[in-house]
């Protein structure tokens, strides 16, 4: 019997692997909680396939001890592949899969209402609400529809938070060097990075985190952007600087900060620090903020979003072992 072993698998997932396993009895389906490493590889021998989802990286030790299992069909539940050894991967003739879409409006509506919330001071407002201040000034908010709100990147999630801010009534202008056809014919784009900063109040990341994109937000790039500008970075944790942002909020150049991703975030995110020290003095600075909203890369997490995210990737796995073409392929001749 076919048989697909799912590592890191957590109590919001199991629904859906039961799901899956139910309109596939065919298959055997074992899961555990843990994550995927070179010593709990051995909890899938006897399997054709595995899928995982993980921060760890997939080490070509990792990768080693699945082969030495005599497993070479990999799927993650995941869009990102930076942190898989692809060229381990390829060595060892694994096939590799990933979910690329899972729910762009998850992702999107985060970051729209989060931006939102940051325009009009919610935080520093239910801060004095709790301490029962309920004096309004001089927590004046803004209104979204007042901005202009430049996009950069404008794929899946970037076009779905574009058409929930012009929703609201903003203006929008877009940057991408892969220009959509229809949003050029629509006037969206404008010529160059600089031009966002120019104009946009609010200014949302949308892009991979590929070495040109590295710390996009730095001094130099916020020295050209407008006073009071309010930034977004629900993408990569990577492409901010965050050492500029802390100055630039410091200065007042920015109004408030959005961070679902960040740059160090493997081992701190996704951990419970209650009763802990916390390890990272810049995120607790930036916890700390009134004008910043924290979330730990919790944007995707929603029911819709984890449904695809378990179905499509067991879809994937399932067409690997018995030799077709799954919906989204990783090719390993063009990612490394």
């Amino acid at each position: 019997m076919t048989k697909i072993y799912a590592y890191a698998i957590r109590k919001d997932e199991e629904p859906y692997v039961k799901e899956w396993k139910d309109a596939h009895k065919d298959i055997k389906v074992e899961y555990t909680d843990q994550l995927l490493t070179p010593e709990t590889a051995k909890l899938a021998k006897g399997a054709d396939g595995v899928v995982a989802y993980q921060q760890l990286n997939y080490t070509a030790e990792t990768l080693q001890a699945l082969a030495d299992e005599g497993i070479h069909n990999l799927s993650l539940r995941n869009v990102g592949i930076d942190n898989v050894d692809l060229k381990k991967a390829k060595e060892l003739d694994f096939k590799l899969t990933n979910v690329p879409v899972y729910s762009p409006n998850a992702i999107a509506e985060h970051a729209a209402v989060q931006a939102a919330n940051i325009l009009r001071q919610d935080k520093r407002m239910a801060e004095k609400v709790a301490k029962h201040n309920l004096q309004w000034a001089p927590t004046i908010g803004r209104e979204v529809r007042d901005q202009t709100v430049g996009v950069v990147g404008t794929g899946h999630i970037g076009q779905v938070f574009m058409k929930i801010m012009e929703g609201f009534g903003a203006k929008v202008i877009a940057y991408d060097i892969f220009k959509n056809p229809e949003l050029e014919k629509q006037g969206y784009y404008v010529d160059s990075l600089d031009d966002i900063y120019a104009q946009a109040d609010v200014i949302s990341l949308h892009v991979p985190d590929v070495p040109e994109n590295v710390h996009m937000i730095n001094d130099d790039s916020i020295k050209k952007m407008k006073d009071g500008v309010v930034i977004v970075n629900v993408s990569r944790g990577p492409l901010v600087d965050t050492d500029a942002i802390i100055r630039g909020l410091d200065s007042g150049k920015v109004f408030g900060f959005v961070m679902d991703t960040y740059e160090n975030e493997v081992g701190i995110f996704n951990e419970d620090w209650s009763n802990k020290d916390f390890p990272d003095e810049r995120l607790a600075n930036l916890i700390a903020r009134p004008n910043v909203s924290v979330t730990p890369h919790t944007a995707f997490y929603t029911t819709h979003a984890v449904r695809n995210m378990v179905v499509k990737s067991f879809d994937n796995n399932l067409n690997l072992i018995k030799g077709k073409t799954p919906e989204t392929p990783v090719d390993l001749n063009k990612e490394f």
